[in-house]
């Protein structure tokens, strides 16, 4: 279905959940707190469902939204997953039982609810919340701050390939509210901690470069999280470092969550489909920034990744 008739459906719920995906970013974070508060706005009950993955980084958005153990909703709305392997350990009840309605922008999304509201077209999933939440009425300061974030954060303050005219139209219309836009683009793109720069300087030191300076690969160990001491929000976006790197066109990060998994997250900027690649080990997401886990060490990982960009490549 699309925002228009998504708008309708969740207009007829009452007593809403919503839930956000695996180590939650500024895009479902902010969708899921816009989303809350618009349905307050209309008179509902409405709540997010917590998220111990959240960091302290977007945690302040959550406040007085998060919805207590006592909660029993019946309606289930997701924002911003793509794929049942995203979803938290405490959400996953829900995955069984059903998902009402999914809200989503990846273009990977396995329309796993009973209701699907997905457009591939928009550079964050906050744009598609921005027109639905358009449909009941005015959108203040409340709603339209944590939708600033979920746009902005996932257009890496919209400098990243996704970015379209109508995401800046959605930003200007937020902005538009009086909310306070300077302290979200301070908070999130120019403020680093000592411990995040002094990882970036590390992920330098072993960062390795492949055809002809075209591909980057970097990884951030858990040996460099303890280290560092460094904590998940030191961490927040890393994958966007590798690609500032002149003349790389495909960057690849790997994180290690523990031994013998890993994260990793594919950014290209030259026709080849990030997707694609990691659709191949089990991931997915956009043709631009897409994401998988594989099961193994780093260097395992990073052999896995190099075959699949290759294989993507011979094929295309």
């Amino acid at each position: 279905m699309d925002y228009r008739e998504a708008a309708a459906l969740l207009a007829e719920q009452n007593d809403i959940l919503i839930l956000t995906h695996k180590r939650p970013d500024g895009d479902t974070i902010g969708c899921a707190v816009g989303l809350c508060a618009a349905l307050r706005k209309l008179g509902k009950t409405a709540w997010v469902l917590p998220n111990a993955d959240a960091t302290s980084l977007f945690t302040p958005y959550l406040e007085g939204c998060l919805a207590p153990g006592e909660f029993a909703p019946r309606f289930v709305v997701s924002v911003d997953i793509a794929g049942r392997s995203l979803f938290p350990e405490n959400a996953k009840v829900w995955l069984e039982r059903g998902v009402d309605l999914a809200i989503d922008h990846h273009p990977s999304n396995e329309g796993f609810g009973r209701e699907n509201c997905v457009d591939a077209g928009r550079a964050a999933c906050g744009e598609l919340i921005f027109d639905l939440v358009r449909e009941w009425g005015e959108i203040d300061a409340a709603i339209a701050l944590p939708l600033y974030v979920a746009v902005s954060t996932d257009t890496g303050c919209f400098v990243y390939g996704n970015t379209t005219p109508g995401t800046h139209r959605v930003a200007a219309a937020l902005m538009e509210t009086g909310i306070d836009y300077r302290g979200v683009n301070k908070r999130h793109f120019r403020t680093k901690s000592f411990k995040r720069l002094r990882l970036e300087s590390m992920l330098c030191q072993n960062m390795e470069l492949f055809d002809g300076g075209r591909i980057a690969v970097a990884a951030v160990t858990l040996e460099m999280m303890a280290v560092l001491d460094a904590r998940e929000e030191d961490a927040e976006d890393v994958s966007a470092f590798a690609g500032q790197v002149e003349g790389v066109q495909t960057a690849v990060t790997i994180r290690e969550l523990r031994p013998d998994e890993c994260k990793l997250s594919v950014r290209t900027s030259a026709g080849l489909n990030a997707s694609a690649v990691c659709a191949l080990l089990g991931g997915g997401g956009h043709a631009a920034a897409s994401g998988c886990t594989v099961h193994g060490s780093v260097e395992e990982a990073k052999r896995a990744i190099l075959e699949a960009i290759e294989k993507v490549k011979s094929d295309s």
